[in-house]
This record gives C-alpha cells, sequence and structure tokens, in this order.
C-alpha cells in the first residue's frame, strides 16, 4: 500500500519526539551517556503513549555506531537496519500471539548466542502481560542472569498482571497520559508539515477525544482529514469523534435554567438523530459544568479549561448560575454515568437526568426561601429586646455567666448488674435442698427443650438455691446474667418449661458468681446459722455431703 497512516509515518525516531514522557527519556538519555544500561526495562503505562517507540529508540541508541549518545543518530547501518527491521538481533517479540511457553523458549534458546550485526541483542517483548504462567517461568531464569551482550525491554498496559518476581528483576518506568496541550502541539507540527489545513479548535476536540493516547490522536486526525474537503473543521472533529458542540451544550444548560423539560427532552431527540454517543454527550456535559466551576471559583485559571471556549454566552450563563447549584448538577450528571454503563437503553437514564435537572434548581429555590431569611432576622431582634427589657429591670447576665456551658445535674449512677438481694433473701430463708435437688433434677431435660440461643445463656450458670415458689440462678460472667435477666422471652420460657417438668410455677432470679458469694455469705452472717438443715441445702451440694461422710464433716474443706 502507497499510503501509511499518520501515527505510523510520524513514529518517533528520537527521544526528543517521544511527547509527554519528558520523565522516561530523560534517565534513559542518561544512562546512555553513562553507558550504565540495565539488562531488563518494563516500559508500561496506557495505550498510545510511546512504550514500544521508546524501546525501538533505546535499541538503536544502544546499537549506534556512535555509542555513546543521548539520540540515535538514524544515519549508521545499525540504526537504519532497526528502524527497517532488517537486524535479527533487535527482536520484537508480540506476547499476545505467541503466549504459550513453547514460543518463549523457542526465543530463550537464541539468547546465549553472540548478536552478528550489531553490539547488543535487544528482545522488545510488548503486551507482556499476556504470557502465561509457564512462560513467564521460562523468562524467569534468563532475566535474571543473561548474557552480557542481552538487552531485555517488557512493554505493557496492565503491570499488575505480570509477577513481581520479574517486575523486581527491571527497571521500571511508568509511561503518563499526554496531556491535550501535547497532543495539540505535535498535531499542529504534523499537519504544518503536510501542509493539511486543520482549525485549532479541531486539533483540541481531537486530542481531548484522544483521552492521553497520541496514537488514538493521529489516528483521528487521519479520519477527519479523510471525511472533511479542504480544510478540517469543528465540525468535521466534532462528527469524527462523536463529541457535542458547545452551542448545543449551551442549548440543554438554559433549558435546564429555565426548568423547560420539553426543550431539553427536544434537544435530546435531535442528538441521538443525528447519530451521536449517548455516553459521550454525558461526559461532555459534565466537562462543561466542569469548566464553568472552574470559571466562577478561578477565573484566572484559562488554560485548565478542557472543553468550554471562553464566549461571552459561556460567561453570562456562568453569571447566572450559583456554584451550589453546579454542583447538585455534576452530582446527578456523574450519578447517570455511572448508571448507563450497565444498562442497553442508556436514551432512558438520560430523559430522566434532563427532567431532574430541569427541577433540580426550583427544588434548591424551595429550600431555602427568602420569606425564613427574613423571618430568622426578626426572631433575633425580638430577642435582643427582651434582653434589654431583662436588664433595665435589674436583671444582669454577666459575659463569663453566660458563656459558661450548663452542667447537667448530677445524677448518681450504678454500673453493672444489680440483683434484688430483699428477694433472693427472702428464696434463701425458705430454701430446702429437695426444691434444689428437684430443679436440677430436671435441668438438662429443661435446656433441651428450649430455644438454643437461650440454652446458650444457661452453658455457664446453675441454680444455686430453691424453694417452692423460686430459685436463684448463679451466672459465671456478669453480661450473661444482665442478658438473660433482661430477656423476657428467655425468662418466661424457662419458667414455662419448668413448670412442665415439675408441676410448680417458679420465679427465676439471676445473680453474677462474683455477688452471689457475698450475698450468701451475708444472708449466712445474719441468720447465725440457726438452721443446720436449712444451711446445708444453701451451701452444700450432694458430693459435698458425700464427702462429709465418708471423711468426716473436720476433714472436709470447701473452697467455692
Amino acid at each position: 500500500m502507497a499510503y501509511q497512516a499518520l501515527y505510523r509515518v510520524w513514529r518517533p525516531q528520537n527521544f526528543i519526539d517521544v511527547v509527554g514522557q519528558e520523565h522516561v527519556t530523560k534517565t534513559l538519555q542518561n544512562a546512555l551517556l553513562q553507558e550504565k544500561i540495565s539488562h531488563a526495562y518494563l516500559f508500561s503505562g496506557p495505550r498510545g503513549t510511546g512504550k514500544t517507540s521508546a524501546a525501538k529508540i533505546l535499541a538503536k541508541a544502544v546499537n549506534c555506531e556512535h555509542a555513546p549518545v543521548s539520540e540515535p543518530c538514524n544515519e549508521c547501518a545499525a540504526c537504519q537496519g532497526i528502524t527497517n527491521g532488517t537486524i535479527s538481533d533487535v527482536l520484537e517479540f508480540d506476547a499476545a500471539s505467541n503466549s504459550r511457553v513453547e514460543e518463549m523458549r523457542d526465543v530463550l534458546d537464541k539468547v546465549k548466542f553472540a548478536p552478528t550485526a550489531v553490539k547488543y541483542k535487544v528482545y522488545i517483548i510488548d503486551e507482556v502481560h499476556m504470557l502465561s504462567i509457564s512462560a513467564f517461568n521460562a523468562l524467569l531464569k534468563t532475566l535474571e542472569e543473561p548474557p552480557k551482550h542481552v538487552i531485555f525491554i517488557l512493554a505493557t498496559t496492565e503491570p499488575h498482571k505480570i509477577p513481581l518476581t520479574i517486575i523486581s528483576r527491571c527497571q521500571r518506568f511508568d509511561f503518563r497520559r499526554i496531556t491535550a496541550g501535547a497532543i495539540v502541539n505535535r498535531m499542529k507540527l504534523i499537519v504544518e508539515e503536510t501542509g493539511v489545513l486543520c482549525d485549532e479548535r479541531a486539533l483540541q476536540l481531537i486530542a481531548r477525544a484522544a483521552d492521553g493516547g497520541m496514537r488514538d490522536a493521529l489516528s483521528l486526525l487521519d479520519q477527519a482529514i479523510s471525511f472533511s474537503g479542504e480544510r478540517v473543521t469543528e465540525e468535521d472533529a466534532l462528527t469524527v469523534t462523536g463529541s457535542v458542540s458547545q452551542g448545543f451544550l449551551s442549548k440543554i444548560a438554559i433549558a435546564f435554567q429555565e426548568k423547560d423539560v420539553a426543550s431539553g427532552l427536544e434537544a435530546l431527540d435531535e442528538l441521538l438523530f443525528h447519530g451521536k454517543d449517548p455516553a459521550r454527550f454525558i461526559e461532555d456535559l459534565i466537562l462543561f459544568y466542569r469548566d464553568m466551576l472552574l470559571h466562577k471559583t478561578a477565573p484566572n485559571l484559562e488554560e485548565s479549561l478542557e472543553r468550554v471556549m471562553l464566549d461571552d454566552d459561556f460567561r453570562h450563563m456562568a453569571e447566572s448560575i450559583a456554584t451550589d447549584q453546579i454542583y447538585q448538577l455534576i452530582e446527578l450528571l456523574n450519578k447517570t454515568q455511572q448508571e448507563m454503563r450497565w444498562t442497553n437503553n442508556p436514551r432512558i437514564f438520560l430523559e430522566v437526568a434532563i427532567v431532574k435537572l430541569c427541577q433540580i434548581e426550583h427544588q434548591h429555590a424551595e429550600k431555602l426561601p427568602s420569606a425564613q431569611d427574613s423571618q430568622l432576622i426578626a426572631r433575633i431582634e425580638q430577642l435582643e429586646n427582651e434582653l434589654e427589657q431583662l436588664k433595665a429591670h435589674g436583671v444582669t447576665v454577666t459575659q463569663e455567666a453566660a458563656s459558661l456551658p450548663q452542667k447537667p445535674a448530677h445524677r448518681p449512677t450504678r454500673k453493672g448488674f444489680q440483683p434484688a438481694v430483699g428477694k433472693i433473701n427472702e428464696i434463701l430463708k425458705n430454701a430446702t435442698k429437695n426444691d434444689l435437688n428437684q430443679i436440677k433434677g430436671k435441668w438438662g431435660d429443661m435446656r433441651a427443650r428450649i430455644m438454643k440461643s437461650h440454652a446458650a445463656l444457661l452453658n455457664e450458670a446453675e441454680p444455686v438455691a430453691a424453694s417452692s415458689t423460686a430459685f436463684i440462678l448463679k451466672f459465671k460472667h456478669e453480661i450473661h446474667c444482665q442478658m438473660a435477666m433482661d430477656k423476657n422471652s428467655f425468662l418466661n420460657e424457662v419458667s414455662s418449661v419448668l413448670y412442665e417438668l415439675t408441676g410448680k410455677k417458679l420465679i427465676i432470679l439471676g445473680v453474677p458468681e462474683d455477688q452471689w458469694l457475698t450475698i450468701r455469705e451475708n444472708f449466712l452472717s445474719n441468720q447465725h446459722i440457726d438452721d443446720e438443715e436449712n444451711s446445708e441445702s444453701i451451701q452444700e451440694e450432694p458430693h459435698i455431703s458425700e464427702a462429709k461422710n465418708l471423711f468426716g464433716a473436720e476433714f472436709v474443706e470447701i473452697i467455692d
């Protein structure tokens, strides 16, 4: 084919031609001059930012006959051979189509052989993240200890998919998205060299649509040149990129301000009729209001505006809208943009968004009516008058007293669970061993019948004293006691099941273990232990009584 695309014709042949990546090119040029070339490099970044081009320029620079140089001469046999692809020592390997370990081994088997035409063998592996795990493993050892005459340059758009063992063996350079201004300057140079007439506004639209990629920008420029006649105009660029003109965006914005839903929907119909992309439209609208916000808050930063041209219509519109309304508009548009990504019918979301945007100012106006401000001012004046009247009657309020915060009245608070000591003592007075043993005998059956969540509260609880009408339930942990006694459903279920098993309607009183010991000791000291049998029912378990019978009470010590 006689014709070549612009991005192929104008592919950078020197580091100075690599636009927007000065942090990379400067480092590589210094390394070339100081002859501190690494054995492996990793170039990562978005598409069309110059990764593969920089790799080929580096391959020419290290093999240039005039080395060490910061730029390849592009005139010697080595530079021209690498540019034309006729020197086999510089190999471009596409990992996307050769991802298997077999292809990688075929390449690595030739690494050990010395170069035949130039000083260094250079392996440029593009889209290296597409290699399989086995291929990465095959590359790993060679990448770690390659021969002195070999340089690996790995290029990728997705570095997070590359094993860390590979990344750690490379010098990594991150290529950034190219700014719109740098893309415009590069395209100006190209159209001047090719003799194509092109409006600067058209170049700006193309640069913004390229989203930081120089190759995308040159492809769009090539398409716009083919679409246009004698001159590439703004309308040509809008048609090629699918963007929306500023006049159309202003028309939509006026419909929002005037709350004219019909005009807004008609404008949307016109947009879709001309084949505009809904996603591109809502992105343009967000940038339109973004530029309006920047113009209102920082009018001196005109170079930061990405979407609009500062004409009289735009300035008048920016002056007539409040900043907080712009915040609301951008927030709603951004939400709609997120929702449109997951639908097959974005038109519905656009129509709903336009209706909301046409009503958002009216809703905002109702939130802060001017009458409310006047009422607030009148109330303040009334309070000031009342204060003056109090002062006239001899009531004085010092500044110190007025500024002190009012402290709430002190209320004694009780921490932790507080058992009903009086009721517990009444149970202890009437407690018997038979009543306690009857409950203990049915305790396992009762736990099996109640809900699992209620039974869980009884894991570390046991009855320690009982009368014919109530019993005391001791808990090891205070928090479990608090939870059980505060839950009516727990108390009712336990009492109901025990009634079915024992025939007695029993009241349950809970007490934590540490408080139970104190309550029992106080009760015993107050009762003087008049009734030995009653005392045994309180403090003795069946195994304790059995131990006393076997060894004698004087030899048994009870440790609770």
